[in-house]
C-alpha cells in the first residue's frame, strides 16, 4: 500500500495540468495494439479539434506507462488522480460486477448484437458507477471477438481438457472450468512470456492484440469462436464533468459519441485482416503474417457458446452481481429481453 500511494503521489505530480483546461488522460496499454495506436491516441493529442472545446487539451498517459495497474481504474478515477480514464472492463469488474453484464460469455456473438447490448444496459452500468464511483461512463466499445491461441494441438473446445488457459475475467473462467481447462487470470503485458515459458497453454484475446503482441510467435493454433467481444469503455470523473458547462459537455459527450462509433467500426476491420495475419492468409494490411493454424469451430462448440448465457455465464455473474448489487440481475434481464423484443 505504501508503494501504491509513494506511486500514486509521484503520478499526481505528473499529471497536473499546466491549466484547468487540461485533461488527465489515461489511456490503453500501448501493447494492445492498433486501436490505442491508430484511433484513440490520435482522439486525445487533437483533443480541442476532436470535440470542438477549443483551447481544452489533453495529457494522454497510456496505463502500462503509469505504473498504474488496469485493476485499479475505477478507484483512480474516483479519487480523481485522473480526468479521464479509458476503462478495462473486464479488468476492473472485480470491483464492479455489473459491469461484467454487457459481455457475459456468449452473450455477443458478433458486433451487431454487442451494440444492441451496450445500448440497452450501458445506462444501468453508467448509474452504478456514478453511485459508487463517482464516474460517468462516456462511452462503450469493443476490442472485437475474443477467441483462442494455444501451442498445444487442439481441435476444439473439448481439447482444452487438462490445459492451463490465460482468462481476463471471472465470467470466462467459468466458461473455462466448465470445457474441463484451468483458467489463469494473467495481464495482458505478461501473456506472450507466459505462453514462451509454459506458464499456460492456451490464451484468450482478439486476433489484432495477439498480433501485435506476438502471440502467434509462441503459440501454433487458433480457434476463432467468439467468446466475447471484449467491451471497454470511457469514463469521466463526475466532479470534473460537473464542472463543464452544459454546452461544454453536450460537445465532450459528442465527441465521445464519434470516437466510440470510429472504434466499433475500426474493430470489425481488424478483426478480419488480423486473422488472415495470423494464419498467413490475404489479404493481410494491419498486421506482420504467421502461419497459425486455423481450427475451425466444430457444430458442438458453436452451442456450447452458444447457450452459454443461460446455463453458465449468466447464472454464475448473477450471484455475484446481486451479492453487491442486489436486483443487478433482474435489471440485467428486462434490458436484456426489452432489447431482445425490439
Amino acid at each position: 500500500m505504501i508503494r501504491t500511494l509513494a506511486c500514486a503521489a509521484t503520478l499526481t505530480a505528473l499529471a497536473i495540468p499546466a491549466g484547468a483546461e487540461t485533461f488527465r488522460v489515461m489511456g490503453q496499454p500501448v501493447a494492445t495494439g492498433l486501436i490505442q495506436k491508430n484511433v484513440e491516441q490520435p482522439f486525445f493529442e487533437n483533443f480541442a479539434a476532436e470535440t470542438g472545446l477549443d483551447g481544452f487539451s489533453a495529457d494522454y498517459q497510456p496505463v502500462d506507462v503509469t505504473g498504474i495497474k488496469d485493476t485499479e481504474q475505477l478507484r483512480i478515477l474516483k479519487g480523481g488522480l485522473f480526468d479521464i480514464v479509458s476503462l478495462r472492463l473486464s479488468q476492473v469488474s472485480r470491483d464492479e460486477p455489473t459491469i461484467l453484464g454487457l459481455d457475459l460469455v456468449g452473450l455477443n456473438p458478433d458486433y451487431a448484437t454487442g451494440r444492441e447490448t451496450v445500448e440497452a444496459f450501458a445506462p444501468i452500468v453508467d448509474a452504478r458507477l456514478q453511485e459508487r464511483f463517482n464516474t460517468k461512463l462516456l462511452g462503450v466499445w469493443p476490442f472485437g471477438p475474443q477467441v483462442l491461441f494455444c501451442e498445444p494441438e487442439i481441435g476444439s473446445l473439448a481439447d482444452l481438457k487438462g490445459l492451463k488457459v490465460r482468462v481476463y475475467d471471472q465470467n470466462l473462467a467459468e466458461f473455462v472450468s466448465l470445457v474441463g481447462g484451468t483458467p489463469v487470470p494473467i495481464g495482458f503485458p505478461e501473456v506472450q512470456q507466459s505462453l514462451a515459458r509454459g506458464v499456460v497453454d492456451c490464451a484468450i484475446t482478439g486476433p489484432s492484440s495477439a498480433n501485435s503482441a506476438g502471440w502467434p510467435e509462441v503459440t501454433s493454433y487458433t480457434l476463432p469462436i467468439a467468446f466475447q467481444l471484449a467491451m471497454n469503455g470511457y469514463g469521466i470523473n463526475l466532479d470534473t464533468w460537473n464542472k463543464l458547462s452544459p454546452d461544454e459537455q453536450e460537445k465532450l459527450q459528442a465527441g465521445f459519441d464519434k470516437l466510440t462509433d470510429k472504434i466499433w467500426s475500426y474493430s470489425e476491420e481488424l478483426f478480419v485482416d488480423a486473422v488472415n495475419c495470423n494464419t498467413g492468409a490475404e489479404p493481410c494490411e494491419t498486421g506482420t503474417k504467421y502461419d497459425l493454424v486455423l481450427v475451425e469451430p466444430t457444430d458442438a462448440d458453436k452451442e456450447l457458446v452458444g447457450t452459454a448465457v443461460p446455463n453458465v455465464s449468466f447464472p454464475a455473474w448473477a450471484e455475484v452481481c446481486d451479492a453487491t448489487n442486489p436486483g443487478c440481475s433482474d435489471a440485467w434481464t428486462k434490458a436484456v429481453t426489452a432489447k431482445d423484443s425490439m
